[in-house]
């Protein structure tokens, strides 16, 4: 994930395939040293979760 780092892309995803199902996760690390400091970047996270959405085979509820 480096080139997208480089790039100051904030909202790296992880996809698994290969697996029966659909599995992305964030690419960050745990960040233990701003647990509770209410430091927060959740652009990953919600890009995880979009792109799981467009790969499920059924339609997904819009919040």
């Amino acid at each position: 994930m480096r080139p997208v780092k480089v790039l100051g892309i904030e909202a790296g995803v992880n996809i698994t395939v290969g697996l029966p199902v659909i599995r992305t996760s964030v690419d960050h690390r745990t960040a233990f040293d701003i647990a509770g400091n209410g430091i927060v970047e959740v652009g990953s996270m919600i890009e995880a979760l979009r792109q799981a959405a467009e790969m499920s085979p059924s339609p997904v509820l819009q919040a």
